[in-house]
């Protein structure tokens, strides 16, 4: 009888550990943005990002984790443009390669909304960061977390110089994300 406890408590114990999401499939995942040029939008992608992370949607408070986006990898559909973004200017992406966002905390706003909130790191600069995120499950293992949010790039150093002015090359930039997150 006491065996077949210890068993039943090891195994509440590990479904327990097991409960939540600690991969991201990177495949299936995109992070895309939108920005606007003379009143023009110019939307693209950063093609090579990786994730860390463990949440658990029935315990968010637990949550922690780490995104990291390859500033080389942005595809605009302009190999000009693509090149120009990359330049001292804009990231500077040979000084700063990768632009990093430290989740410190994830709080629930009901109906599978989320609060996020940490650390945007981005060209030597730092700023505390916070958007909403909705997750919806997409099958038995999987869930999808998507949210959209506006960052001022000037506030990074992003797009100085002649690329400073505003009217020319707004300073909010709409970042949206799709992820699919896996057990």
């Amino acid at each position: 009888m006491k065996l077949f406890l210890l068993v039943l408590l090891l195994l509440a114990d590990a479904g327990a550990q097991a409960a939540g999401y600690r991969h991201v499939d990177l495949a299936h995942s995109q992070i895309r943005f939108v920005s606007k040029q003379m009143g023009v939008p110019v939307d693209g992608v950063f093609r090579t990002f990786d994730v860390s992370l463990s949440f658990d949607p029935q315990a968010p408070a637990t949550a922690h984790g780490q995104l990291r986006i390859a500033l080389a990898s942005i595809d605009t559909g302009l190999r000009e443009a693509n090149e120009e973004v990359q330049g001292v200017e804009w990231f500077d992406a040979r000084r700063f390669p990768i632009a990093q966002f430290e989740l410190r905390q994830i709080q629930p706003l009901g109906a599978g909304r989320f609060r996020v909130s940490g650390v945007l790191s981005l060209k030597g600069v730092s700023r505390p960061l916070a958007l909403d995120a909705t997750l919806r499950t997409d099958g038995a293992s999987q869930a999808v977390m998507d949210g959209t949010f506006v960052l001022k790039r000037l506030d990074f150093g992003v797009g100085g110089g002649v690329w400073g002015d505003a009217s020319v090359v707004a300073n909010e930039v709409t970042l949206q994300f799709h992820l699919v997150l896996e057990p």
